[in-house]
């Protein structure tokens, strides 16, 4: 199942995102993700949602850290999507255990718009090596629904990252926690290259690389969807991927891990 990641509208304009938008539903998407630190997202998507409201699962995210933060941001990014409520609202962006910490409040208040029926479901985001660890322990300490960070074969060839990883995903199946996987065609830091792409890392851009990323994400046992990269051009590949992907089995995703385990690291992000 493939996610539509609206990290992609960031800079785009209303022509571009309409057109990727539909091409994503003729592909039978119908889970969108999008956060009010995706540029122009929510004011692109906004539109495109109100026609369609009833046939998406639509999800939003908050890096708020105060109670009445995290309020003022959800009835915004409502406003800008026209919903009346969000199937999925998300903590966005918890890489370790002291953002955990440091995000209680505003953790208390999305589960607190749950029971209000703004949202229907509650989750976790994060990125950065220290990201499975961290969700983990959120899983223990508050009744979520959701669990989103990133699963590729570069990551998988790192064994802590596998090992809290694989951790968070036995946790995460054993208590009914749905999980999607991100930065599952990240191929390589920018460095002092000139980006290529609207992704903050460079992503992989051939039919076969973008597949082997796509079909590593959803073969690993526990992941249930993976969220398309953050740029347009790529995102008809990602689509595409994600509809013919069938399971890898053991051999297939050693030898992607293999083909993948020299890049260099695509964390720490950086500074934007």
């Amino acid at each position: 199942m493939a996610v539509l990641g609206g990290a992609a509208f960031s800079a785009s304009d209303p022509e571009t995102a309409a057109a990727c938008f539909a091409d994503a539903v003729a592909a039978g998407v119908n889970h969108l993700d999008v956060a009010p630190q995706y540029g122009r997202a929510q004011h692109l998507l906004g539109p495109l949602i109100a026609p369609n409201r009833e046939s998406l699962f639509v999800a939003c995210k908050t890096l708020r850290h105060s109670a009445d933060g995290v309020r003022v941001q959800l009835d915004e990014s409502l406003r800008l999507l026209r919903c009346d409520y969000f199937d999925l609202y998300q903590l966005h962006a918890v890489t370790d255990l002291a953002e955990l910490d440091a995000r209680a409040d505003a953790l208390e208040a999305i589960l607190a718009a749950r029971a209000e029926g703004l949202c229907r479901w509650v989750g976790i985001t994060g990125h950065e090596m220290g990201a499975p660890a961290a969700h983990l322990e959120a899983l223990r300490r508050y009744d979520l629904d959701t669990v989103m960070f990133p699963v590729n074969p570069r990551l998988w060839s790192d064994d802590t990252y596998r090992r809290d990883a694989e951790a968070l995903l036995e946790h995460a199946a054993e208590h009914d926690v749905g999980v999607m996987a991100i930065k599952a065609v990240a191929a390589r830091p920018w460095a002092d290259r000139r980006p290529t792409s609207t992704t903050w890392y460079e992503p992989y851009t051939s039919r076969e690389d973008v597949a082997r990323g796509i079909g590593f994400a959803l073969s690993t046992p526990g992941v249930h969807a993976v969220c398309t990269p953050g740029d347009t051009e790529v995102l008809a590949l990602a689509l595409d991927a994600a509809a013919r992907s069938v399971p890898m089995g053991t051999t297939e995703r050693r030898e992607a891990i293999a083909a993948t385990s020299h890049e260099p690291g695509i964390f720490p992000m950086p500074a934007l």
